[in-house]
């Protein structure tokens, strides 16, 4: 006899937890199926916080070994490996023990198995066991990518999971890649003493941001000494020693070589759906492998829901959150919205950071519709010049003739901090006159919005 439950969630990760919560709350049976090594998900073991801490340290020993430029007298900063692991492992540990505190809580029936759909409303698990299931919420996530590129199946190459536990200096390593976690952990190994060669296909690395936005970082990622290659064509992968390697690739007709210590591989992630009898259970894919859904989540089968990475369109924890609450909401007959992606807000954790919030240029562009547009340079403004962080802008975009308020970038010190101003305007239709009228401190980073807010005002008569 199959047990029956109300709200079947696949995968413990942000998406999925939110999911399981939500349905809960609302009085559902609910069970989570997890077969992972470690309960936590994506974000917390393995993606935004390990980096984030690792990358943090890597800045403050940037700045300390850049003493000089604030009249201090630091003779000597170095990385400490095994203490920067530790710090890191500590702080994970802490997280993860939160996550599963909440999955063990006693509010869900935990499996700890994989699963697989053996009918549209019917999963099985590793050990025989049947869940049958009002509705379901695959919530697997993603696993690293492994493209066709010639040899790179030959060589022992990192992935993000091993970059984030070394407990040694990589004296030089090649980056495949240039997307965020590709620019974010590559300019880590920089910092931390490395000698990094970071290779991309396209013309611009973040090819996700505007290329403006790129183009401040390439610069800054190359005044740190590394080497930055765009618009590439890899021809040719080759090991050299143990974990070393040896990229031949082309970039404006010419033929180029650089080797290094160690390969890491940051061309991207796809979905982790392999196994799980979506087939079966009659769920759609995307020519991507992401799961087919609608707005509410819902899948080809009006039974499964689908959230996080394994559905994108974002692989953020914040939408995943939201994801997963709409599906849970829509599922068991609640008022459901779904999640609002014209207040988008993406952020990349370089030095500088790139964020941005609503619409883009681009995309307002390819809309036809009616804006205004200002900037100011972080160079020109005061708290910035103090701190030594003068890379960078602030854009602001409002719509014509009433100045409401459709997307905002940043680029430089703490963006992903001052990219809450505009993001919390959005949600609340505010206008560029809205937020003139709210009090910015002098002085601070956050009051460098108030410039391009007035150019936005003045462009727009009134």
């Amino acid at each position: 006899m199959a047990e029956q439950y109300d709200f079947i969630v696949v995968g413990g990760g942000s998406a999925g937890y939110a999911g399981a919560r939500t349905a809960r709350d609302a009085g559902a049976r609910v069970a989570i199926v997890d077969g992972a090594a470690e309960l936590g998900g994506l974000c917390i073991l393995r993606g935004c916080m390990p980096s984030k801490t690792l990358i943090y340290s890597a800045e403050v020993l940037h700045l300390a070994q850049h003493g000089a430029l604030f009249g201090l007298d630091i003779p000597a900063a170095k990385a400490d490996f095994a203490a920067v692991q530790a710090r890191k492992r500590r702080l994970i540990a802490e997280f993860a023990e939160h996550r599963v505190k909440q999955l063990e809580s006693g509010r869900f029936d935990l499996f700890r198995q994989r699963g697989q759909f053996t009918g549209p409303r019917e999963l099985t698990l590793g050990d025989g066991t049947v869940l049958a299931g009002g509705h379901f919420l695959v919530a697997t996530g993603s696993v690293i990518s492994h493209p066709p590129l010639p040899g790179l199946d030959k060589v022992n190459a990192l992935t993000s999971d091993e970059v984030l536990d070394l407990d040694r200096l990589l004296e030089s390593v090649i980056v495949l890649g240039g997307g965020e976690v590709a620019c974010e952990l590559a300019q880590y190994l920089q910092r931390i003493g490395g000698k990094v060669t970071l290779i991309q296909r396209s013309a611009h690395i973040l090819k996700e941001q505007s290329a403006e936005a790129a183009t401040v970082v390439e610069q800054a990622l190359r005044d740190e000494g590394m080497e930055v290659f765009t618009d590439t064509r890899i021809e040719e992968i080759a090991p050299v020693g143990a974990r070393g390697a040896r990229v031949v690739f082309s970039q404006a007709g010419k033929r180029v070589t650089r080797e290094a210590a160690a390969l890491f591989n940051a061309l991207g992630r796809v979905p982790a759906t392999k196994g799980l009898g979506l087939d079966v259970a009659g769920v759609a894919l995307k020519p991507s492998g992401h799961i087919a859904v609608d707005e509410f989540q819902r899948s080809s089968n009006p039974a499964i829901y689908a959230g996080g990475d394994c559905t994108g369109p974002h692989e953020i924890v914040h939408i995943a959150i939201l994801q997963g609450e709409v599906a849970a909401r829509h599922a068991l007959g609640r008022p459901a919205t779904p999640v609002n992606f014209a207040h988008l807000v993406k952020v990349v954790f370089t030095d500088p950071q790139v964020a941005s919030a609503g619409f883009s240029e681009k995309e307002l562009q390819t809309q036809g519709v009616a804006y205004v547009a200002a900037s100011y340079p972080f160079d020109d403004h005061g708290k910035s010049i103090l701190m030594e962080a003068k890379r960078g802008y602030v854009k602001v975009l409002a719509r014509k003739p009433d100045g409401r308020l459709l997307g905002a970038e940043c680029v430089g010190r703490d963006a992903s901090e001052l990219i809450h101003a505009p993001a919390v305007a959005l949600p609340l239709s505010a206008t560029v006159h809205d937020l003139l009228r709210a009090h910015w401190y002098h002085p601070t980073l956050a009051e460098i919005w108030t410039y391009p807010l007035e150019e936005c005002v003045e462009a727009l008569g009134k």
